[in-house]
């Protein structure tokens, strides 16, 4: 089922797809895909009511959430989150090294 007909460019031209960037100006992102990708990508564009662009640019960032979510999100086990509380309730007295550390740093900083 087509929703939106087939114009005469698409399969001529490589397939392209516009975001907005944080100032809202359209930048431009192309990307070669191999016909049977097209044809994956578009099938499911059709059966959720979306174009091309906007199935592929909707999926690249829900796809690109999760990754940056995964890679920002620590899980702990309850030990190691008891012990991570621990640590921050009572951490404890700065050695030797820290404290050199800390005065190094601080005459960087011109105090």
């Amino acid at each position: 089922m087509m929703l939106y007909g087939k114009l005469p460019y698409n399969e001529a031209m490589p397939s392209r797809v516009t975001v907005a960037s944080a100032d809202d100006r359209a930048e431009r992102l192309e990307a070669r895909i191999t016909p049977a990708q097209k044809a994956v990508l578009q099938r499911a564009a059709e059966l959720e009511g979306r174009s091309l662009t906007e199935f592929v640019v909707t999926s690249a960032q829900a796809a690109a959430r999760r990754v940056i979510h995964e890679h920002e999100t620590l899980a702990l086990t309850v030990g190691e989150r008891e012990i991570f509380i621990a640590a921050l309730l009572n951490p404890p007295k700065p050695n030797a090294a820290l404290r050199k550390a800390a005065r190094r740093y601080l005459q960087k900083r011109g105090k």
